[in-house]
């Protein structure tokens, strides 16, 4: 099987290693300078162009950062879609406005061609260790179709309904997940700022009532976990303009379908707030810092 793999950033370089471990014809293609360099440090083989690594691919696997460019990879008569041939697959990983994934979806589908939104949970921990989630929306046959490459970058694959559907999943939980991280980071700046030291603040509210997916996988901490983008300067993983672009899908939805998420629209003030004071490019975990004085 050939793969075309569009978006070599944090996340889709480690998906698309893993493609190539796991025995695929993997191709990649990233706009970026900087990314094409540490892709070939990976050892992966490179394209000129999007056009070119989707020309002869059996699947072409998009990871970018919103959908303006989503669009712009598939649609229109410079998108690949229209120099792909029937019968080809379309996975895009990207988090998107679910009517993005729905025009490219309908697109893709007038043209012979399966199309599914798959955006992901996990992290780039759970993208280098191929742990990955992935939330679907498309037709049942184009969904099995994929598991063949879905089953190689993660370990949960949910088909959530139809086309947009994958993302629509997407967007709420990474409101929730941004509103779990600004609640933990509360939390452990209350303890420190009283005197607890947050390592073994962070274990008993693990073992208590207080436990989440923050003070299992991603404390925002410094030191408090050795692998997490908190202990690292914040650098890598989910950066903060990434979440406040799905807060901001959130709301949009929210307002689309007369939905009250007064919590969600917090969450998304106090990361742009974050971001406004210069921190967008550092990973969303660093709201601790807005929260309380953590140094790290």
């Amino acid at each position: 099987m050939k793969v075309a793999f569009i978006g070599l950033g944090n996340m889709g370089r480690p998906m698309a290693r893993n493609l190539r471990s796991a025995g695929l014809d993997v191709t990649g293609f990233d706009s970026s300078t900087e990314a094409r360099a540490k892709a070939a440090e990976d050892g992966l083989t490179l394209a000129a162009s999007a056009h070119e690594a989707a020309r002869e691919a059996d699947v072409v696997i998009s990871m970018l950062p919103a959908g303006e460019h989503v669009e712009a990879l598939y649609l229109g008569d410079a998108g690949v879609l229209a120099h792909m041939d029937r019968g080809r697959l379309v996975v895009d990983c990207s988090t998107v406005a679910p009517s993005s994934a729905r025009t490219v979806a309908e697109v893709a589908l007038a043209r012979g061609i399966g199309c599914i939104d798959a955006p992901v949970s996990g992290g780039t921990a759970g993208a280098a260790a191929a742990t990955l989630t992935f939330m679907v929306g498309g037709t049942t046959a184009d969904v099995e179709r994929a598991r063949v490459v879905l089953e190689k970058m993660g370990k949960n694959i949910f088909h959530a309904g139809s086309a947009g559907a994958g993302q629509t999943t997407k967007i709420c939980n990474n409101m929730l997940l941004a509103i779990q991280m600004i609640g933990t980071s509360e939390a452990l700046a209350l303890g420190i700022a009283s005197g607890l030291d947050p390592k073994v603040l962070s274990e008993i509210m693990k073992q208590s009532s207080g436990g989440n997916w923050v003070l299992d996988k991603y404390n925002p901490v410094p030191n408090v976990m050795e692998t997490t983008p908190a202990s690292k300067g914040y650098a890598g993983g989910f950066g903060t303009d990434l979440m406040l672009k799905d807060l901001g899908l959130a709301l949009a939805a929210a307002v689309s379908a007369r939905a009250s998420t007064p919590l969600g629209s917090l969450a998304r003030n106090l990361y742009a707030a974050h971001s406004l004071a210069g921190h967008g490019a550092l990973d969303f975990s660093s709201i601790v810092r807005l929260i309380g004085n953590v140094e790290g």
